[in-house]
């Protein structure tokens, strides 16, 4: 029993430190998805929370009916053999734009608050996660569990924080000139956008642990703390609109105001969020690759790391602001199969009658 529930707590931290990435650590996906829209920021939240239990949990348990290798098994299983290879051609392409923008957070991060350059912390970021992608899935397990508590922690701190200054309820009556229809799209396109990507751990993570009960325990915590985390990043940005909309790490400004000590930690675990969600997309990334390219895992992973370095000279707010929102809409197909999909393998699944135009 209680490693069960060491095993649950390791899928959750893994979920959680995969989405939990540069967008999200450094808060500017939180301002993106949810606290533009004022308060209306707070449901919005609650829904994207209940479509990462479900669908995080059901994508995790399909993986581990199936034995899946990577995340193109999961989309056989949903879009069809031959639509399945196209679809993740398509995820190929994203997820290396998705590491671009991780890449260049942390470039960013360097830049603002530790004054060693943009450069540097690319430089940096990349040769810590060649180095750890050495070791495999259980050292990207390993680094979750020490870093993701860290930062729940340290968000608490935040929260309280924030409850002692004078714009702790603005969450409730923040204003937005934003259409209602964009404000309900949001928090769809967030967890379709953010799930899909997941799948890249989250496949081989179901498939190795194989344990439903572990599984679905592991989703609901990994769930739930995501957002928890969405809606204390939500209550401090909102008690500081809209002036921090200016930083591209907006979280990492708030944090100075809790003394320099604190502001020093903070950062260092936002980079260290965005190293987890580097590492374990790259991980998936790399995987993919060597079922088509048959070269070593280390060259895929420099070749892999050089283009996401070659990207990464947009910058990291234009790179967000631009490729997210898109690769929500790419996402939304597969959010919707996912929700649809009874879990059975394809051969399993019920036929329609001989003569039903269904079966042609």
């Amino acid at each position: 029993m209680i490693r069960q529930w060491g095993l649950s707590l390791q899928v959750a931290f893994t979920f959680i430190g995969t989405v939990v990435g540069a967008g999200f650590a450094t808060g500017r996906e939180v301002l993106q998805f949810f606290t533009r829209f004022g308060h209306w920021g707070a449901l919005l939240i609650a829904t994207s929370t209940l479509l990462f239990v479900w669908l995080g949990a059901k994508m995790m348990l399909i993986s581990a009916r199936m034995q899946a290798r990577s995340y193109e098994d999961m989309n056989k299983h949903l879009f069809g053999d031959r639509l399945g290879v196209w679809i993740s051609h398509l995820m190929l392409i994203v997820l290396l734009g998705v590491n671009a923008v991780m890449l260049a957070g942390a470039g960013s991060l360097f830049s603002e608050h530790l004054n060693l350059g943009y450069q540097s912390g690319l430089l940096i970021t990349m040769f810590a996660c060649f180095l750890l992608l050495r070791k495999g899935m259980n050292a990207i397990l390993t680094i979750n569990s020490l870093v993701v508590p860290l930062m729940l922690l340290f968000t608490a701190v935040l929260v309280v924080d924030t409850l002692q200054s004078p714009g702790a309820g603005r969450w409730l009556v923040l204003e937005t000139d934003v259409s209602p229809w964009a404000a309900w799209m949001s928090p769809i396109l967030y967890a379709a956008f953010n799930l899909s990507m997941a799948q890249a751990v989250l496949v081989p993570l179901g498939a190795k642990i194989a344990d439903p009960v572990v599984l679905r325990r592991g989703a609901w915590m990994g769930g739930l703390g995501i957002g928890g985390m969405l809606f204390a990043g939500h209550l401090a940005l909102s008690a500081h609109m809209p002036g921090v909309q200016q930083f591209d790490i907006p979280m990492g400004d708030l944090a100075r105001d809790l003394g320099p000590w604190i502001h020093w930690i903070f950062v260092f675990l936002i980079f260290m969020e965005i190293f987890t969600t580097l590492v374990s997309d790259i991980y998936g990334l790399t995987l993919q690759l060597r079922e088509r390219i048959k070269v070593p895992t280390s060259l895929l992973t420099a070749v892999v790391l050089l283009f996401c370095f070659a990207a990464g000279q947009f910058g990291f707010g234009p790179l967000l602001s631009f490729l997210y929102p898109l690769f929500g809409m790419l996402s939304l197909g597969w959010l919707l199969l996912m929700g649809r999909d009874p879990g059975l393998p394809r051969q399993d699944r019920p036929q329609p009658p001989p003569g039903d135009s269904r079966a042609a």
